[in-house]
Protein backbone atom coordinates (compact mmCIF):
# COMPACT_ATOMS: atom_id res chain seq x y z
CA UNK A 1 0.00 0.00 0.00
CA UNK A 2 1.46 3.34 -1.06
CA UNK A 3 -0.05 5.05 2.00
CA UNK A 4 2.28 3.04 4.28
CA UNK A 5 5.44 3.25 2.10
CA UNK A 6 6.94 6.46 3.52
CA UNK A 7 10.06 6.28 5.62
CA UNK A 8 9.52 6.23 9.42
CA UNK A 9 11.53 9.44 10.01
CA UNK A 10 9.34 11.35 7.50
CA UNK A 11 6.18 10.03 9.11
CA UNK A 12 7.52 10.97 12.57
CA UNK A 13 8.24 14.52 11.38
CA UNK A 14 4.69 14.81 10.01
CA UNK A 15 3.33 13.48 13.29
CA UNK A 16 5.25 16.10 15.27
CA UNK A 17 3.75 18.84 13.06
CA UNK A 18 0.22 17.51 13.56
CA UNK A 19 0.85 17.28 17.32
CA UNK A 20 1.81 20.99 17.42
CA UNK A 21 -1.34 21.95 15.48
CA UNK A 22 -3.49 19.74 17.70
CA UNK A 23 -2.01 21.20 20.90
CA UNK A 24 -2.29 24.83 19.75
CA UNK A 25 -5.93 24.51 18.66
CA UNK A 26 -6.81 22.60 21.83
CA UNK A 27 -5.23 25.16 24.14
CA UNK A 28 -6.98 28.08 22.44
CA UNK A 29 -10.46 26.50 22.18
CA UNK A 30 -10.71 24.15 25.18
CA UNK A 31 -12.83 26.52 27.30
CA UNK A 32 -15.25 27.14 24.43
CA UNK A 33 -15.55 23.41 23.75
CA UNK A 34 -16.36 22.87 27.43
CA UNK A 35 -19.10 25.52 27.24
CA UNK A 36 -20.54 23.93 24.09
CA UNK A 37 -20.41 20.43 25.62
CA UNK A 38 -21.98 21.52 28.93
CA UNK A 39 -24.72 23.58 27.32
CA UNK A 40 -25.37 20.81 24.78
CA UNK A 41 -25.88 18.32 27.61
CA UNK A 42 -28.31 20.68 29.33
CA UNK A 43 -30.23 21.21 26.07
CA UNK A 44 -30.44 17.47 25.52
CA UNK A 45 -31.98 17.06 28.96
CA UNK A 46 -34.04 20.30 28.98
CA UNK A 47 -37.44 18.62 29.27
CA UNK A 48 -36.25 16.19 31.93
CA UNK A 49 -34.69 18.81 34.21
CA UNK A 50 -37.37 21.50 33.81
CA UNK A 51 -35.40 24.03 31.77
CA UNK A 52 -38.42 24.27 29.49
CA UNK A 53 -41.87 25.15 30.91
CA UNK A 54 -44.33 22.27 30.72
CA UNK A 55 -47.06 22.67 28.12
CA UNK A 56 -50.44 23.15 29.76
CA UNK A 57 -53.73 21.64 28.60
CA UNK A 58 -56.45 23.85 27.16
CA UNK A 59 -60.20 23.22 27.27
CA UNK A 60 -60.54 22.37 23.56
CA UNK A 61 -57.61 20.27 22.37
CA UNK A 62 -57.68 19.32 18.68
CA UNK A 63 -60.76 21.52 18.11
CA UNK A 64 -59.46 24.58 16.22
CA UNK A 65 -62.98 25.59 15.20
CA UNK A 66 -63.57 26.51 18.87
CA UNK A 67 -60.39 28.56 19.25
CA UNK A 68 -59.98 32.31 19.30
CA UNK A 69 -58.16 33.93 16.38
CA UNK A 70 -54.38 34.27 16.42
CA UNK A 71 -54.85 38.05 16.42
CA UNK A 72 -57.02 37.89 19.57
CA UNK A 73 -54.61 35.51 21.35
CA UNK A 74 -51.63 37.68 20.34
CA UNK A 75 -53.37 40.76 21.71
CA UNK A 76 -54.00 39.03 25.07
CA UNK A 77 -50.39 37.84 25.39
CA UNK A 78 -48.73 41.10 24.34
CA UNK A 79 -50.98 43.23 26.55
CA UNK A 80 -50.23 40.99 29.54
CA UNK A 81 -46.47 41.17 28.98
CA UNK A 82 -46.47 44.93 28.42
CA UNK A 83 -48.89 45.83 31.23
CA UNK A 84 -48.42 43.22 33.95
CA UNK A 85 -44.77 42.24 33.44
CA UNK A 86 -43.69 45.63 32.05
CA UNK A 87 -41.47 43.96 29.48
CA UNK A 88 -41.14 44.32 25.73
CA UNK A 89 -44.06 42.77 23.85
CA UNK A 90 -42.07 42.07 20.67
CA UNK A 91 -42.80 38.45 19.76
CA UNK A 92 -40.08 36.08 18.61
CA UNK A 93 -42.34 33.14 17.80
CA UNK A 94 -45.76 31.64 18.36
CA UNK A 95 -45.96 27.91 19.03
CA UNK A 96 -49.41 26.36 18.68
CA UNK A 97 -49.92 22.93 20.25
CA UNK A 98 -53.15 21.59 18.68
CA UNK A 99 -53.13 18.34 20.72
CA UNK A 100 -53.06 20.43 23.91
CA UNK A 101 -55.28 23.31 22.76
CA UNK A 102 -52.55 25.70 23.91
CA UNK A 103 -50.55 28.46 22.26
CA UNK A 104 -47.13 29.60 23.51
CA UNK A 105 -45.79 33.10 22.92
CA UNK A 106 -42.03 33.52 23.14
CA UNK A 107 -40.65 37.05 23.20
CA UNK A 108 -37.75 38.59 21.34
CA UNK A 109 -36.08 40.73 24.01
CA UNK A 110 -36.42 38.48 27.07
CA UNK A 111 -36.81 34.80 27.90
CA UNK A 112 -40.44 34.83 29.00
CA UNK A 113 -43.02 32.37 27.70
CA UNK A 114 -46.75 33.02 28.01
CA UNK A 115 -49.10 30.08 27.43
CA UNK A 116 -52.74 30.74 26.61
CA UNK A 117 -55.72 28.45 26.26
CA UNK A 118 -56.60 28.63 22.56
CA UNK A 119 -60.36 28.48 23.19
CA UNK A 120 -60.77 30.85 26.14
CA UNK A 121 -57.67 33.04 25.94
CA UNK A 122 -57.00 32.37 29.63
CA UNK A 123 -53.37 32.67 30.66
CA UNK A 124 -52.30 29.17 31.67
CA UNK A 125 -48.63 29.76 32.39
CA UNK A 126 -46.05 32.52 32.55
CA UNK A 127 -42.52 31.19 32.92
CA UNK A 128 -38.88 31.73 32.06
CA UNK A 129 -37.54 29.73 29.12
CA UNK A 130 -34.15 28.89 30.59
CA UNK A 131 -33.53 26.54 27.68
CA UNK A 132 -33.58 29.51 25.27
CA UNK A 133 -30.93 31.27 27.37
CA UNK A 134 -28.77 28.13 27.39
CA UNK A 135 -29.29 27.72 23.64
CA UNK A 136 -27.97 31.24 23.09
CA UNK A 137 -24.91 30.40 25.18
CA UNK A 138 -24.48 27.17 23.22
CA UNK A 139 -24.46 28.82 19.78
CA UNK A 140 -22.76 32.08 20.81
CA UNK A 141 -25.75 34.27 20.02
CA UNK A 142 -25.89 35.42 23.67
CA UNK A 143 -23.35 38.14 22.84
CA UNK A 144 -25.44 39.35 19.91
CA UNK A 145 -28.55 39.22 22.13
CA UNK A 146 -27.04 41.66 24.63
CA UNK A 147 -24.86 43.74 22.28
CA UNK A 148 -26.06 43.69 18.66
CA UNK A 149 -29.79 42.93 19.12
CA UNK A 150 -30.65 42.61 15.40
CA UNK A 151 -27.39 41.20 14.06
CA UNK A 152 -25.66 37.85 14.29
CA UNK A 153 -22.02 38.80 13.68
CA UNK A 154 -20.68 37.19 16.85
CA UNK A 155 -22.73 34.03 16.40
CA UNK A 156 -21.49 33.55 12.83
CA UNK A 157 -17.88 34.19 13.84
CA UNK A 158 -18.12 31.93 16.91
CA UNK A 159 -19.74 29.02 15.10
CA UNK A 160 -17.28 29.31 12.19
CA UNK A 161 -14.25 29.32 14.49
CA UNK A 162 -15.57 26.48 16.62
CA UNK A 163 -16.60 24.38 13.61
CA UNK A 164 -13.25 24.87 11.88
CA UNK A 165 -11.44 24.21 15.17
CA UNK A 166 -13.32 20.95 15.68
CA UNK A 167 -12.63 19.92 12.08
CA UNK A 168 -8.92 20.68 12.52
CA UNK A 169 -8.79 18.73 15.80
CA UNK A 170 -10.50 15.77 14.10
CA UNK A 171 -8.04 15.80 11.21
CA UNK A 172 -4.97 16.22 13.39
CA UNK A 173 -6.30 13.58 15.80
CA UNK A 174 -6.69 11.15 12.92
CA UNK A 175 -3.07 11.67 11.86
CA UNK A 176 -1.87 11.36 15.45
CA UNK A 177 -3.69 8.02 15.63
CA UNK A 178 -2.72 6.59 12.21
CA UNK A 179 0.93 7.69 11.96
CA UNK A 180 2.26 5.46 14.78
CA UNK A 181 0.60 2.52 12.99
CA UNK A 182 2.27 3.58 9.75
CA UNK A 183 5.67 3.80 11.46
CA UNK A 184 5.26 0.33 13.02
CA UNK A 185 4.20 -1.17 9.70
CA UNK A 186 7.11 0.49 7.90
CA UNK A 187 9.58 -0.81 10.48
CA UNK A 188 8.08 -4.30 10.36
CA UNK A 189 8.47 -4.33 6.57
CA UNK A 190 12.17 -3.54 6.94
CA UNK A 191 12.21 0.05 5.63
Amino acid sequence: MLFFKRRPNKIAATTRSWRKVHRAVSIVLVLFFAVIAGSGLLLGWKKNIDLLPKTTLGVAPNQPNQWLSIAALTNIATNYVADSLQKSAAISRIDIRPEKGTVKFVFKNHFTEVQLDCATGDIRSVAQRNSDFIEKIHDGSIVDFFVNKDQSFFKLSYTSIMGLGLLLLSLSGFWLWINPKRIRRSKNNGN
